[in-house]
């Protein structure tokens, strides 16, 4: 388990790095005093997003609302979809059989089967996010679930500035 973890951060931690560098080279932005239409106001507002704050481990968590029901979650840039404990799974509704776990996944401890599902609706905050693909982790091998790239590829933007990360829908 620490092992996945210490993954997951590196993974977080690459990412972050590469962000950073992409920051380095674009130009700074230049402020323009002209009135905007209410449409582009409407943008902006919208644009600003969700901020996450780090928690004393330098882990973002969330509360994500799941086809309607609240589940805690950890931020995870290094997981390639979301992932769900089967624990957490029962809790919000999802029930799978040994016969689901269909698909193998590469972890830090090795090779594990997992079951491919479909979320319906991922809301963070005021953020919606249709069908999005995850998968759930056999019992006892996933202390967390995590909100994995499935849900933040689908956003406009999210970045860490900080201890913050700002997610954009």
């Amino acid at each position: 388990m620490r092992t996945i973890l210490l993954v997951c951060t590196l993974g977080f931690l690459g990412v972050m790095a590469v962000q950073k560098l992409r920051e380095g080279l674009r130009p700074a932005p230049v402020a323009l005093l002209v009135a905007s239409p209410p449409e582009l106001v409407l943008q902006a507002t919208v644009s600003a997003g969700v901020a996450l704050q780090a928690g004393r481990n330098g882990h973002f968590f969330v509360n994500a609302l799941l086809d309607g029901r609240t589940l805690p979650m950890m931020v995870d840039t290094g997981a390639s979809a979301c992932a769900f404990s089967e624990e957490d799974a029962a809790r919000i509704g999802i029930r799978v059989d040994p016969a689901d776990f269909t698909r193998v996944w590469n972890t830090a401890n090795g090779p594990v089967r997992v079951a491919p599902i479909r979320i319906a609706v991922v809301q963070i905050g005021s953020i919606t996010v249709r069908d999005v693909e995850a998968v759930v982790i056999p019992r006892g091998l996933l202390a967390t679930s995590l909100l994995g790239m499935s849900f933040l590829r689908r956003l406009h933007d999210f970045s860490v500035a900080g201890s913050t990360m700002t997610l954009r829908g």
